[in-house]
Order: structure tokens, then sequence, then C-alpha cells
């Protein structure tokens, strides 16, 4: 599905944004995409955003909430049809100083396998990055397809871990993030080798950490371990949970973690902005961490990093 960040366009003529179809190579992108000479098809984290599915009766609830919680801005709402066969959704671009959001509110029912996917990355070049993907061990389970401003897909890793990659033909430019969310990826340890592998390998990125002991506290397993893996590359940070899947209510529901400097102050704007604590505090050796629910269902992590 196109990516919300697209439609900031949509505060110009239609017929300026048509004009510019092909004929501005991305390659040009500014923000973080100069970060390395190395960086496969990756653009930057501030272009990557959680893909967020929720009624329209809530979404301005949500909207409101979320940004009341972390700060940033919404865009203005378009409706309009992102996808390849019809469909009709209210679209609203979230950009905060700890990740960006794209709200899809459907007013019709959401074919398969959208709303499956959990993040939209920005790429330098479609026909290099599916490319990228099948050589890594991805599979594209939607096809490239046209919208007004761009083209997308869906794709799926090992583990059954789906994204959705889209490109621009006017090049976006948006600043850096003040803090890079973690995408979090729950995988089974059948296959989280074969994700961690792949993954890497097309985002040119690394393994930062390998931690085959750590807390289960931070998923609701105190006193038990499990397996966590981070990776790190130009499209963000990718926290990988690896477990049996023996996971209590509402851990394995969260798709971001969101990183913010004291996390008892942010969990007070929580609940002053009606956002549910579903999991309180814990403290694990290098940061303290907790769920929330925001209005409309979203679920999300929350962390502050310990001093070292």
């Amino acid at each position: 599905m196109h990516d919300l960040r697209k439609f900031r366009a949509a505060s110009f003529p239609l017929g300026l944004v048509l004009a510019a179809f092909f004929c501005f190579p991305l390659a040009a992108a500014s923000g973080n995409a100069t970060a390395g000479n190395d960086a496969g098809v990756a653009v930057g984290a501030q272009y990557d955003s959680t893909h967020v599915y929720i009624a329209p009766a809530d979404r301005d609830a949500f909207v409101k909430s979320f940004t009341a919680v972390f700060g940033g801005q919404a865009s203005s709402l378009s409706v309009t049809n992102v996808l390849p066969v019809p469909g009709t959704t209210e679209l609203q671009f979230l950009s905060t100083p700890v990740g960006t959001l794209s709200v899809f509110a459907f007013r019709t029912p959401i074919p398969f396998p959208f709303g499956q996917e959990r993040t939209g990355y920005l790429v330098t070049d479609m026909d290099m990055a599916i490319a990228a993907a099948r050589a890594a061990g991805a599979e594209v389970i939607v096809e490239p397809w046209k919208d007004p401003i761009g083209v997308d897909a869906i794709i799926q890793w090992p583990g059954g871990v789906k994204m959705q990659l889209y490109w621009h033909f006017t090049p976006p430019n948006y600043s850096p993030l003040a803090m890079i969310p973690d995408n979090r990826v729950y995988v089974s340890r059948d296959e989280a080798d074969n994700f961690v592998k792949s993954f890497v390998r097309f985002a040119h990125g690394k393994v930062a950490a390998d931690d085959k002991h750590a807390d289960a506290g931070e998923i609701g397993r105190a006193g038990q371990t499990y397996r966590c893996i981070r990776i790190e590359s130009l499209f963000g940070n990718i926290q990988v949970l690896v477990t049996d899947g023996h996971l209590p209510y509402p851990f394995g529901r969260e798709l971001a973690g969101y990183h913010v400097e004291n996390l008892a102050a942010t969990l007070e704007k929580a609940k002053a902005a009606g956002v549910k604590i579903l999991s309180p505090p814990y403290t694990t050796n290098d940061r303290s961490t907790a769920i929330l629910e925001f209005p409309g269902g979203y679920i999300a992590e929350v962390h502050s990093l310990r001093p070292r």
C-alpha cells in the first residue's frame, strides 16, 4: 500500500503532482540518504513509517492522542484509493520526533493482503529494490503498482514478516528523526536466522547485538530469557524477538517501539491523553519499557535507555 507521506503532495494541485511523473530520479533524495556509501536502496529512517489501520470513527482520537504523547504534527486528511484494486481510505500522515506513521482508515473492505504489512520503506529505485529483496530471500506478494505519485509493492521475509516498499516520482526531503524507533519483529526460532540473514543482506545493515539470554520480562515473562537480536541499517532499527510463541497479551501485537528520553513522563502524558497502559514499566539491564494502547486499538512499545 502506498505510504501516506506521499499524500503530503495532496495540498498541491493534482496537475502539478502528475506533471512530476518520470521527471525526478530519487537518487537525489537528501536527509539521511548520504549516510554511508553502501546503503543499497535505503534512503533514511525518517522516510520509513509504521502502517496503522484504524476505523474511521477512531481516526481523529488516535491522531490527537499520539501527537499529544510524542509531539509532532498530522498532515491534512486525504480520501482516495492507494491500492491496485478498488478501495477507499481516509489517509493521514503523522510526523513526530520519535517516528512516522501512515494512518489508514478504510471506508471500504480491505482487500487481501493489505493490512498485514507493518511498515513502508522508501527506496531509491523500485526495480533495484525488488531485485535485491528477491536475491536476499524475500518474496514479492503484491507486484509493483502505480498510484498518482509513485510506485509500491508488498514483500514478505522468511518468518512471514510483511513490509511495503515505495518510491516517489518526486524525491521527498524530510528532517532526520530525533529518536529512531524499533521495528519490533516477532519470529520463531525456526526462521529467526533466515530472517536476519535475508534482511541484513537486503538493507546493507549489520547485527548490532545478539543476546541469546535477554530478560524475557520485557515480553511479559519475568524470570525467563529469550533471544533478542538488534539490526541497524539506513532503513532504521529492527528488534528481532525470537520466542516460542508463548506470549501473554499484548506482547506480539505491537509493531513499533518508540524511544523517549523519560519513560515516566511519557506515561503521564499518555494517561492524560486517554491512552491505556497495557503493560506497566519493566526495567531490564539497559532500558525501561512499557506497552501502550491508543484510542482505536493501536498498540505500541515505548522505552527509555538506562544510563551506562
